[in-house]
């Protein structure tokens, strides 16, 4: 009697602790399945819309352009070093570093934006020095210096290559003291 009594607690301890390990697989395999559901990149309709300006397919001239424009793989070049300039403030001069990768698509653009770094880093550092510590506390104003760096960028590199290489300024360490 007392043998299945033992025997009995024992199916229990089992029983709940099969229940508990079903229970930790089914939040695995659903947090795994949210995150790729939530955090996956959609490329489709920017291949599909290559394909059909390719084509000559439907759509019209404006959305065409945007897709000829982003043709071929995003790489991203690395400046160097960041850029590590004094900015005047209302309050007080501060200084600012950024760390900096420039977008472009292509192997083509990758090579060009290598082989002509110190001009970039040149065009950037000229172009953050005339910033403004009040502007660069504000999101907007950090957006706005980008908006700049990416104009003076792609201006400076038409001049000498004759075709846009930057499609982006992307700030990938931003520090202000």
């Amino acid at each position: 009697m007392a043998e299945e009594e033992l025997q009995i607690e024992e199916g229990g301890k089992k029983g709940k602790m099969m229940i508990i390990i079903i229970a930790v697989v089914v939040l695995i395999v659903s947090g795994a399945a949210a995150y790729f559901f939530l955090f996956s990149s959609d490329d489709t309709p920017v291949e599909s819309t290559a394909t059909e300006a390719a084509q000559g397919g439907e759509g019209d001239a404006a959305s065409a352009a945007p897709a000829s424009a982003s043709t071929g793989t995003a790489l991203y070049v690395a400046m160097p070093r960041p850029f590590v300039f004094n900015v005047p403030g209302t309050g007080r001069d501060r200084l600012v570093q950024i760390k900096v990768q420039l977008m472009v698509r292509g192997s083509d653009n990758e090579e060009t934006a290598k082989s002509h770094i110190p001009l970039i880093e040149g065009t950037l550092l000229q172009t953050f020095s005339a910033s403004n510590a009040d502007d660069l506390v504000t999101e907007a104003g950090k957006m706005a210096l980008r908006e700049d760096a990416l104009s003076a960028v792609r201006g400076r590199l038409q001049e000498i290559t004759g075709k846009d290489v930057v499609e982006q300024v992307l700030f990938t360490g931003f520090v202000m003291q």
